[in-house]
Order: structure tokens, then sequence, then C-alpha cells
């Protein structure tokens, strides 16, 4: 597992705009799910802040809470287990 929290901030404010806070939540619901191993267990490959980063740019649009839900609630249909990694608010 290799998720740069710094980078990772910094990286979803550059692509996907949205506001501090918001980009901090995503961060942590993206170290949480490094440390829960969920994701490597399933898909077979880590979690890393570029992987993030593409598999977010592939959502239909939005900002980094809008893209995170969406990229969580695709690997809830296919795995199922993911749903709690959901960002439901956030201080902006």
């Amino acid at each position: 597992m290799f998720v740069d929290r710094e980078r990772l901030e910094r990286r979803l404010r550059e692509e996907f705009g949205g506001s501090s806070g918001e980009a901090r939540v995503v961060v942590r619901q993206a170290v949480d799910l490094a440390d829960s191993n969920r994701y490597e267990s399933h898909v077979g490959s880590p979690l890393t802040t570029d992987l993030i980063i593409e598999e977010l740019a592939d959502a239909p649009d939005g900002t980094p809470a809008d893209r995170w839900n969406w990229w969580i609630g695709s690997l809830e249909l296919a795995f199922g287990e993911f749903g709690r990694f959901t960002i439901r608010q956030y201080r902006k």
C-alpha cells in the first residue's frame, strides 16, 4: 500500500477542483481503504496515489468527493464490502 497523503490531496485539487476540506476527506477515505487491504485483495493490485487519480478521472464529472463516490459505488457493485468508504459529508 502506498497512498501519499499530501500528493493525493494536491493532485485531487489540481485535477478535479473542490475545496480543501473535500480533498482531505477523500484522502482519509483513500488511506482507510488502503489500510483495510480490501482493494488489493479483490483487485490484485495495490492502491496507490496514481491509481486513485486514474480511477477518479474515469468518473463522468464532478468534484473529488463526487468522483470518489462514483468509483466506490462501482467497486461496491462489483465486489461488495466497499460501501463503508462512501463520503456522506465534509466541511467545505
